[in-house]
């Protein structure tokens, strides 16, 4: 079984602040990992590095086989990332919200509608598809943010406090 993630070493500083200090970290593909620890411990820092919204300043550190910094165009079209706070538009409707995301992604509009309709049953949210998200309780916008993550099936999936308003 290949690696999905493999972190070897990896720093990051902010001036002084050292967030990561020779991280080390291996996830076998198909597994679940998570990562404990108190506030400021660096949790966010690494998937950020692992998600390239960050740079590491050392080590080595692929998600799927790709060099974060080298491939970070090849990381990202595998990857899904649900962050601390909901990326959706709260103006939009569920279903809208998700069909956003998937046509950002590049995938064709009848594909983005199906895929929508898809997680929108999976997260319980069909009944509430076509609702402006701000109508949504916490939970339901916390859902429809997972699904939005889900949107292009990726091989690795990041979830920064995944149980934020759940």
């Amino acid at each position: 079984m290949t690696d999905a993630i493999v972190v070897e070493g990896a720093h990051k500083t902010y001036g002084r602040k050292k967030a990561l200090n020779g991280l080390d970290l291996r996830v076998e593909r198909g597994t679940v990992h998570g990562v404990l620890g108190p506030n400021g411990a660096g949790k966010t820092t690494a998937v950020r590095m692992l998600a390239t919204l960050l740079r590491p300043d050392a080590g080595r550190v692929e998600v799927a086989g790709h060099d974060v910094r080298r491939s970070p165009d090849e990381v990202r079209r595998r990857i899904g990332l649900l962050g601390q706070h909901a990326a959706v538009d709260e103006e939009l409707s569920g279903r809208q919200n998700l069909d956003m995301f998937a046509r950002l992604h590049h995938i064709g509009a009848r594909h983005a509608r199906v895929r929508a309709d898809e997680l929108l049953e999976r997260f319980g949210l069909a009944d509430t598809g076509r609702k402006a998200v701000k109508k949504y309780s916490g939970g339901m916008r916390r859902r429809l943010d997972l699904a939005a993550s889900l949107v292009t099936d990726p091989e690795v999936l990041f979830l920064d406090e995944p149980t934020t308003g759940l």
